[in-house]
């Protein structure tokens, strides 16, 4: 099975760094562009499935990539993004003021653990992250498309490529991006990461 992981497009949050959980927010107009350009990028692969994070900028960007093929975008509430819980729709700067100590144990050697103020830790995320793979794992199909969030892309690769949580910051997942990891013959191989070139006429 190849399975494509892309993050959703820009939304307003995105551009003016501010903190993005499970705020209902659209993508914006350059977020509608890449989503587009998303499409044209994964066109000539023959997809069987289409996941999505019940999102509305994952569903937009998802709906782009299905663009006029016979595949419906299946929506996953698995998918959704991590509860940030207090840190929701605040400029990164106000997160620092406000929740030191959150910080500090964030940046520690094991953030898989901490909790953000009022929502989430990473492992309740990977809890629903393999519930989803369990059923993914099961399906007959040779190319799916995953449209999910920052944090649930970090968890899914962790899982994908079978390393701790505790090594999410090793992996970046811009906007728009598009991550493909390729499970055969119980070998795993990364065929790309973070991926944006199909944003260079858009950034030019």
């Amino acid at each position: 099975m190849i399975v494509h992981l892309v993050r959703h497009g820009e939304t307003a949050h995105n551009a003016g760094s501010i903190t993005l959980g499970r705020e209902d927010v659209p993508l914006n107009e350059l977020g509608r562009r890449q989503a587009a350009a998303l499409g044209v990028r994964l066109a000539p692969e023959p997809l069987s499935a289409i996941y999505a994070s019940p999102l509305a900028r994952a569903r937009e960007t998802a709906r782009a990539i299905a663009g006029e093929r016979d595949v419906a975008v299946e929506i996953r509430d698995e998918l959704i993004e991590m509860d940030v819980g207090e840190t929701e729709n605040i400029p990164y700067e106000e997160v620092r003021r406000r929740f030191p100590e959150f910080l500090e144990a964030w940046r520690g050697p094991h953030p898989e653990d901490v909790v953000m103020p009022g929502g989430e830790s990473l492992r309740d995320v990977a809890a629903r992250v393999d519930a989803f793979l369990g059923g993914l794992r099961t399906v007959p199909a040779e190319q799916v498309v995953v449209v999910t969030h920052n944090f649930v892309l970090k968890v899914l690769l962790c899982r994908l490529l079978e390393v701790e949580l505790s090594a999410f910051r090793s992996f970046t997942t811009d906007v728009a991006s598009l991550s493909t990891v390729v499970l055969r013959d119980g070998r795993i191989a990364i065929r790309v990461l973070n991926d944006r070139c199909h944003l260079h006429e858009l950034e030019s």
